[in-house]
């Protein structure tokens, strides 16, 4: 994951932020094409606080975001596409505090559709050194703050389709994201992160949602992941900050059928898993329905010398598959992981007995190939995953006041159980 994210953030100085030019006034709003001919031109000339709108079309390049408290609105989310053309690796690049971005379609990045980061400094793009993240300073960077991504689609991206990185109180909402090579929606590295990922759908990603080193706040909410390789991830890694992962909230999401062929190749180890934890620890999962994931509904396993530790599962509903398997090493046994739903399969079967309230014992562990999983089907290239469905399109909305320093979370209790038709109406192919 991070070495990808270093080469693009070094290949943003070649879309060099020149600002407006001497006797060009900022503007409040700007429109595009009929104000700027280009995305990158309408940055150029909107004022902090501004509203760039975006024409239907299609718009052959990349784009940068270095002005604060700026919305960017496509015309027409399905209409309104920034196209990567398989060889620019973003589709925008948010470097600023307090951006929107919305109601708009990104496809065809070979990196990302959508990148949230603080990963700068100032008004200019910077990375780790070519060591990557060994040694590196975090506090050098601090995290950006406050975003939005909403009524977004992020299709045949090659890695990631949404993806915000070392940022804090952001909300990605009622967005879609397919065919990426590594996963649909990613949060990571950041500490008390404040960050919602709610009404979102991810299919045919290699993952639909990733996240590593994310902890604390991060509420993954009422999301339907289906049909992907891996439906959702929580990773330990120690190619970044902030390890161990930790504290997230997984409640009401649907998170089933994941062993889709028609998909990136990635993740075979991982392939039919619903969800998978590395070396994660102290995660909530509360009423998610976990279904038809050959392969296993939850996997625990270790990071190295991290265990996943202290994860707790709550009134979830598993269907047709083994319910938890314990693939942990003798390196860094999990320990802690309470099951308090109605009995299920467990790998290995001894598992069983401590499958329950207040079991805290180091768990029974098996090997990989104890689990039944189905044959790994090869992938596709991210160009060829078959494309989304048209999306809803966001409300008309306008907004005046910048975005709030903390995010206003949605009452939890009121995300019951799923069904499996939870957002079908956003879901399949073209």
């Amino acid at each position: 994951m991070n070495r990808s994210l270093v080469v693009a953030i070094v290949m943003l100085a070649t879309a060099a932020l020149t600002g407006c030019g001497p006797g060009t006034a900022s503007r409040d709003e700007v429109a595009v094409p009929g104000d700027a001919a280009t995305l990158q031109e309408a940055i150029n000339l909107v004022s902090p606080g501004g509203t760039i709108e975006i024409a239907a079309g299609r718009y052959e390049e990349q784009v940068v975001v270095d002005k604060a408290d700026v919305t960017i609105r496509g015309a027409d989310r399905n209409r309104t596409v920034i196209d990567g053309g398989g060889v620019r690796p973003y589709g925008i690049v948010v470097i600023a505090d307090g951006v929107r971005i919305e109601n708009l379609t990104v496809t065809r990045a070979t990196f990302y559709g959508v990148l949230v980061t603080g990963l700068h400094d100032g008004a200019s793009p910077s990375a780790p050194t070519t060591d990557g993240y060994t040694g590196w300073d975090p506090a050098a960077f601090p995290p950006l703050q406050r975003f939005l991504v909403d009524h977004v689609t992020a299709h045949n991206n090659g890695l990631y389709g949404i993806y915000a990185f070392n940022a804090q109180h952001g909300v990605i909402r009622d967005s879609y994201a397919s065919g990426s090579a590594d996963s649909g929606f990613y949060v990571g590295q950041c500490e008390q992160c404040d960050i919602l990922v709610t009404g979102n759908v991810a299919e045919r990603n290699a993952v639909g949602f990733e996240n590593a080193n994310a902890s604390d706040s991060v509420v993954i909410v009422g999301n339907r992941f289906t049909e992907n390789r891996v439906g959702m991830t929580l990773l330990s890694s120690y190619q970044e900050a902030f390890t161990p992962q930790r504290g997230n909230l997984v409640v009401g999401n649907l998170i089933a059928d994941n062993q889709s062929g028609d998909s990136p190749s990635q993740a075979e180890g991982g392939f039919a898993t619903g969800v998978g934890i590395s070396g994660g620890q102290r995660n909530v999962f509360e009423r998610n329905l976990i279904t038809g994931n050959a392969r296993a509904a939850v996997i625990l396993t270790n990071a190295e010398d991290l265990a996943a530790i202290g994860n707790r599962f709550d009134g979830n509903v598993v269907d047709g598959a083994v319910g938890l398997a314990n693939l942990s090493s003798e390196r860094a046994p999990a320990s802690g992981n309470c099951w308090t739903a109605d009995a299920v399969r467990t790998i290995p079967l001894e598992l069983a007995p401590q499958v329950g309230p207040g079991c805290d014992a180091g768990l029974p562990q098996a090997t990989a190939s104890a689990l039944d999983g189905p044959v790994v089907p090869g992938g596709v290239s991210f160009l060829q995953v078959a494309p989304p469905r048209d999306q809803p399109q966001l409300p008309a909305a306008s907004h005046s006041a910048p975005l709030p320093g903390r995010v206003d979370l949605p009452d939890l209790a009121s995300f019951e159980l799923p069904q499996p038709d939870f957002l079908a109406d956003r879901a399949g192919a073209r």
